[in-house]
C-alpha cells in the first residue's frame, strides 16, 4: 500500500506546504519572555493539527514554563506503539540583517523553504502529522498504535519534558520513539543516526571589585574578573584541543573498529567540510583523530560567549565588577554528566585567579546515547528509508545532543529511531535556515512507510 500513500502525498503537496508555512509563521521563540503568546499559539496549532488527523486525547499540558502537547491513538491491539516526539519552539532569528527574506515569512527559493524553524523542527515534526493523514486516507486507520509528546523548550534545555517523562512512564509507554530532528549525511542518502553526544551547559560568573572601577586609578592593583575568566578558560583547554579538566577522558570509549570502518566508507572531503560547512581557514581539534572522531566520538569544550564590562561605542576605562562566560562540554558514551559537572566545578575553584570569586551554574545536562542498529525497529526504518530514497541506508553518529533521547532510554526503557530529512547545509540556528521542499515530502512518505511496515 506504500504506493497509495506516496500518491496521496503527491496529490496533496501544495496543501501540506501551505499548512507548514502557517505553522512556521508563528514566531515561537522559547527563550524570549515577550514571545510567550506565540508559544501558546504554536502549542494550539500542534494540538489542532493532531486532532485534524484523528489523534485522540489531545491535551495541552501546562508546565512550569512552556506547555507540552500530548495525543494518542490506541486502537491497534497486538500492534507495536510508537511514541512520536518533536518540538514547536525555535531559536531567535538574530542577526536579522543577514536574512535574505523575513525569518518568519516562509519563502521558497531554489527548491528550499527558508524560515526560522523550517527544518528545526517544525517541518520535520509536521512530517509525522501528515504521515498519519496519508495512512488514514489510504487504510482508514493507522496500522499501529501512536502517541505524541511535543515540547516547547527544546531550544532552552527541555526541563519541563524531562520532568514529565520521568513522572509519566505508564502514560508514555511505547515500544520505540520516533524522533525527526536530525539530517541526512548527504543529499539523497538515507541516514539513521545511532549515536548522539551528551551535553553539559554551564554559566561561570566571576566577581572582582564591589563596583566598576576607574582603570587609571585602580588598574594594576584591583582584580579584573573579565581577564580572570580569560585566564581560567585558557587553562581549561590547550592549543591542540586537549581539555585540561582532570578526569575528562577517564571513561571515554573509542568507537569499535567496524564502526570506524563504516565511517571511512562515507563520502567525505575534509577540504569541502572546511570550505563549505565550517568556512574558516583551518580545522582544529585533537591531533591523531579523524574529523568524524573529533565531532562524533570525542568530548569537547566550547566557550559560547563572554560578557562583562564596557562594549559600547567609544571608550570607557573601566575595570568591571563582574563578568560571565557560557561554557559547554559535549560528552560521549560512558561519560556521566554528574561526574563532568563535579570535575568542572572543582577545576574552576582550583584555578580561579587571586581576588576573584567564581560560581558555576548548570543550565542543562544530558548523557550521550547509543542505539543498537540491530534493533528490529531500526532495521525496518532503514529498509523503509532505503525504499523511498532508492539507496542503501547508512548509519552515523551526530556530534549534537537531543536530550530527550536519553530521557526516553532512561525512564521508558525504549530506543529512539532518529530519522531526519535535513541536510548538512540547512543552517540550523543560523540566518537563512532552510528545509528542502522535496525532503519534506519524502519525509512524510518515509514515516508513513515505516509505520506501515512496523505495524505489519
Amino acid at each position: 500500500m506504500s504506493q497509495a500513500t506516496d500518491a496521496f502525498v503527491q496529490n496533496n503537496k501544495d496543501r501540506f506546504l501551505e499548512e507548514l508555512k502557517e505553522f512556521i509563521r508563528i514566531p515561537s521563540i522559547s527563550t524570549f519572555p515577550e514571545n510567550r503568546g506565540d508559544i501558546e499559539r504554536a502549542a494550539q496549532f500542534v494540538a489542532g493539527s493532531l486532532k485534524a488527523v484523528g489523534m485522540e486525547n489531545v491535551e495541552i499540558i501546562p508546565t512550569g514554563k512552556h506547555p507540552l502537547v500530548y495525543a494518542d491513538w490506541l486502537h491497534a491491539p497486538g500492534k507495536p506503539t510508537v511514541l512520536c516526539y518533536g518540538h514547536y519552539d525555535v531559536q531567535p532569528a538574530d542577526p536579522l540583517e543577514e536574512w535574505k527574506s523575513p525569518p518568519f515569512e516562509p519563502t521558497v527559493r531554489d527548491g528550499n523553504l527558508y524560515a526560522r524553524g523550517a527544518v528545526d523542527d517544525k517541518g520535520q515534526l509536521y512530517m509525522h502529522v501528515k504521515a498519519i493523514e496519508a495512512l488514514r486516507a489510504v487504510h482508514g486507520a493507522p496500522p499501529l498504535n501512536l502517541k505524541f509528546i511535543v515540547e516547547g523548550e527544546e531550544e532552552v534545555g527541555g526541563e519541563s519534558i524531562s520532568k514529565f517523562v520521568a513522572e509519566n512512564p505508564v502514560r508514555l509507554k511505547a515500544d520505540i520513539a520516533l524522533v525527526s530532528d536530525t539530517a541526512l549525511y548527504a543529499e539523497g542518502m538515507p541516514t539513521l543516526c545511532i549515536g548522539l553526544r551528551g551535553l553539559v551547559y554551564t554559566e561561570v560568573e566571576a566577581i572582582g571589585p564591589s563596583r566598576d572601577l576607574h582603570s587609571g586609578l585602580y588598574g594594576g592593583a584591583a582584580p579584573n574578573p573579565l581577564f580572570g575568566l580569560i585566564e581560567l578558560l585558557a587553562k581549561a583547554k590547550d592549543a591542540q584541543g586537549h581539555i585540561q579538566v582532570p578526569g575528562m577522558y577517564d571513561e571515554v570509549a573509542a568507537p569499535a573498529p567496524a564502526e570506524k570502518a563504516s565511517w571511512d566508507s562515507l563520502p567525505f572531503s575534509e577540504k569541502d567540510f572546511l570550505e563549505k560547512e565550517v568556512g574558516s581557514t583551518a580545522l582544529t581539534g585533537e591531533p591523531g583523530y579523524s574529523v568524524f572522531e573529533r565531532v562524533w566520538a570525542r568530548p569537547t569544550m566550547e566557550v559560547h560567549g563572554i560578557g562583562g564590562g564596557f562594549t559600547g561605542a567609544g571608550a570607557k576605562t573601566v575595570i568591571p565588577a563582574r563578568a560571565t562566560a557560557k561554557v559547554s562540554f559535549r560528552l560521549v558514551p560512558n561519560q556521566t554528566p554528574e561526574k563532568i559537572i563535579a570535575a568542572w566545578k572543582k577545576f574552576v575553584a582550583d584555578n580561579t585567579p587571586a581576588g576573584i570569586q567564581t560560581t558555576v551554574k548548570v543550565l542543562s545536562s544530558a548523557p550521550a546515547v547509543m542505539v543498537n542498529p540491530e534493533h528490529p525497529a531500526i532495521d525496518i526504518a532503514a529498509r523503509a528509508f532505503a525504499a523511498v530514497l532508492n539507496r542503501p541506508t547508512v548509519f552515523i553518529r551526530s556530534g549534537g545532543s537531543i536530550p530527550i533521547v536519553g530521557e526516553f532510554a532512561k525512564h521508558l526503557g525504549i530506543p529512539s529511531v532518529l530519522l531526519g530529512l535535513g541536510l548538512p547545509d540547512d543552517g540550523l540556528h543560523s540566518p537563512n535556515e532552510k528545509f528542502k521542499v522535496d525532503n519534506f515530502y519524502l519525509g512524510i512518505m518515509t514515516v508513513a512507510r515505516f509505520f506501515e511496515q512496523y505495524g505489519a
